[in-house]
């Protein structure tokens, strides 16, 4: 290093870093062979360690900014003052002390949780002496202090060493070295913390890549699981109210073995077999990207802005009815996959370690290959760890997968990403279960210019637009272009032996909050416009056309799906079969309730009969009850109030509870 004329300080932060980064490993190797490896577990310990290096690597990039930073201020350099020595020697011991602390109790953790230290681990301390009671218990203490002092002093004395060896070499570097030098290790430190020649840095998601929870564990550290949990550290069920809406819920959602101890939720359906199916059933399952449904033809807006796919609605089975349970596109594609509402209001249950591991539907679709078509990446919002994690032997296909160029930060254009998808799934021997999800009807609305000879963008006046739900030109032609994609899918679909023997499933994420106009009541531009969506089952060879106009959700996906595919399933969520012969009477229908969480407002609510009725959560804003059908005023008597309450109270504390306690089997 002193040939390359590198300053001294640098060297010794790098040799201190190689010796923290040597340590981790042995400490995850220590973990490995501590632990047993489940016997039902296939682990490619090479690349879990790889990936674990990069974890440790970034920790280590961390700390080795903060001395570098600190010690590159002259009157604090480490080998030419006193005090830089002495608050150098401060920093390593404070971040010694945690190190060692870090590792102790991960340790102890995982030998009592068979998981990561975790930052829910300081909820603990709101009861500080049952905490440490219990810590005394079941840990032998006395060792822990010892091994924690022999750690830290021996640490210690590794970079006092390290410190000798540089302080010992000459002193080569100048100034102009200095500065080059100090430049080039700032930007591989910056590197080291980013983690990734990607535009997304290295999350925890990524560890959950290998597909079970042991690689996920191994490949993880304790400042990596604990710091990516820390704002969701409050995440928590109220186990009291939750068993209080278990015999509600239990009934409304047809549990078989109603369990209020247990909290059982699982329903095990097994449709009647149907002769006249043959081959099972391709499914391809499309997320459309704010799909609002009071924008589109569907639903009588004059614009007529998806006339293609108001005619597919005419020959599937349509839902004129359905809401997704919040807004956002992270959070409709966790209740799409789940069955369960994202209820968290601090972030996006898919951005939680404490809630990564969810049991799909998608599982029972036992000999069925399964595929995830994106136009990005999945690393967005750490949709990767959703789906790995949970959809066993998924693919995934991203930005890169493709033949075709990005055209904005959402990767590929909707068009190329169907094109691909079709391309892939043409060639499958056996039946698939695709899920497809859409983004360019999201700013900034780019359409390519590949396409601008054939899809003709339109003039409107701003008063039309405003008028009908748009904000703009370019937002009115990119709904209209989605409506292009769907039109250049089907054209290359139709042409594939799959597209008769497969159910197209169309469902927007969300819609997007505007006025609604005379088109729907106030209630929708209030609030609904949000969560308003089209939902469309079509398979013009399997089933017969038909609208249904009862609410429905999009968290019943996935079981509806499973009923028309005549697979047996296990439902433990939220979601319910729409086509289930018990729900298709109107009696059913009348009882049907739909969830709604507003995470911006902290408002929660339920859409029953041809009211909306909501309040703010832990009663941070009034109840407001509204006509969802006229805008005459509706008076919330006790009667409707306590009906209504109780239903959304039962909702909400059961996707609480869900959302951390629908681990798969």
């Amino acid at each position: 290093m002193n040939k390359l004329k590198i300053p001294r300080y640098i060297q010794w932060i790098v040799l201190t870093g190689i010796i923290f980064l040597l340590l981790m490993s042995l400490m995850r190797m220590a973990l490995v062979l501590s632990f047993k490896i489940p016997s039902t577990t296939h682990t490619p310990f090479f690349d879990v360690f790889l990936l674990g290096m990069r974890y440790d690597l970034r920790d280590v990039c961390i700390a080795s900014l903060l001395v570098f930073l600190i010690g590159s201020i002259p009157a604090l350099h480490p080998f030419e003052k006193k005090w830089g020595r002495r608050i150098s020697f401060i920093i390593w011991t404070v971040l010694i002390i945690v190190f060692a602390l870090f590792y102790t109790v991960d340790f102890a953790n995982y030998a009592y949780l068979s998981q990561r230290l975790r930052a829910n681990l300081l909820n603990l301390l709101q009861d500080t002496k049952t905490s440490l009671g219990l810590v005394w218990e079941n840990y032998h203490v006395g060792w822990i202090i010892l091994a924690l002092l022999l750690l830290g002093s021996g640490l210690l004395a590794l970079v006092r060493i390290s410190y000798n060896i540089v302080l010992s070499r000459q002193k080569l570097a100048t100034k102009p070295s200095r500065i080059i030098w100090s430049i080039l290790f700032f930007l591989l430190l910056a590197a080291g913390i980013f983690g990734k020649f990607n535009q997304y840095p290295l999350r925890w998601s990524d560890a959950f890549s290998f597909e079970n929870d042991y690689a996920a564990n191994i490949a993880l550290n304790p400042f990596q699981s604990f710091f990516s949990s820390l704002e969701f550290r409050h995440a928590s069920f109220d186990l009291d109210a939750t068993r209080k809406a278990y015999p509600f819920m239990s009934a409304y959602l047809g549990v078989d073995k109603p369990d209020s101890n247990q909290l059982n939720y699982e329903r095990a359906v097994v449709p009647a077999p149907d002769s006249s199916q043959q081959i099972a059933p391709n499914v391809v399952i499309v997320i459309c990207e704010s799909f609002s449904a009071y924008k589109s033809s569907m639903y009588g807006n004059p614009l007529n802005t998806t006339p293609y796919f108001a005619q597919l609605c005419k020959e599937g089975i349509f839902f004129n009815r359905c809401f997704t349970p919040s807004y956002g596109t992270a959070r409709g594609v966790w209740a799409t996959i789940t069955g369960i509402p994202d209820v968290d209001f601090i972030n996006t249950s898919s951005r939680n370690p404490l809630a990564v591991d969810q049991h799909s539907i998608i599982n029972d679709f036992k000999d069925y290959d399964k595929l995830y078509f994106i136009g990005g990446s999945t690393s967005w919002a750490n949709i990767r760890g959703l789906l790995t994690n949970n959809i066993q032997g998924v693919h995934i296909y991203e930005q890169d997968d493709y033949d075709a160029p990005k055209i904005d930060v959402w990767g590929v254009s909707d068009k190329n990403l169907f094109l691909g998808a079709n391309k892939i799934l043409a060639v499958k021997q056996k039946p698939f279960f695709a899920i497809i999800q859409t983004s360019d009807n999201h700013r900034p609305y780019t359409i390519p210019d590949e396409d601008k000879t054939e899809f003709k963008t339109r003039n409107v006046s701003k008063d039309s637009l405003k008028k009908f739900g748009f904000e703009d030109a370019s937002e009115y032609n990119a709904f209209r272009y989605a409506d292009f994609g769907y039109q250049k899918f089907f054209e290359a679909a139709s042409k594939e032996p799959y597209f008769k023997n497969t159910i197209f499933v169309f469902v927007g994420d969300h819609g997007i909050r505007g006025d609604a106009g005379n088109m729907f009541s106030n209630a929708w531009t209030d609030q609904l416009t949000s969560e308003h969506v089209p939902l469309l089952f079509y398979a013009p060879a399997l089933l017969q056309p038909k609208e249904y106009s009862f609410n429905a959700s999009q968290i019943d996906i996935l079981p509806t799906v499973a009923g028309i595919c005549k697979i047996p399933y296990t439902n433990t969520t939220l979601g319910r079969d729409l086509l289930d012969a018990k729900r298709l009477t109107t009696e059913a229908n009348r009882h049907n309730a739909v969830f709604i969480v507003d995470p911006d407002s902290k408002r929660i609510g339920v859409i029953k009969d041809n009211f909306y009725f909501s309040y703010g959560a832990n009663n941070s804003s009034p109840e407001k009850i509204m006509s969802t059908v006229n805008n005459d005023k509706v008076v919330l008597t006790d009667s409707l109030r306590n009906e209504y309450r109780n239903l959304t109270d039962a909702f909400y504390e059961t996707a609480r509870y869900m959302l951390l306690n629908n681990k798969k089997k």
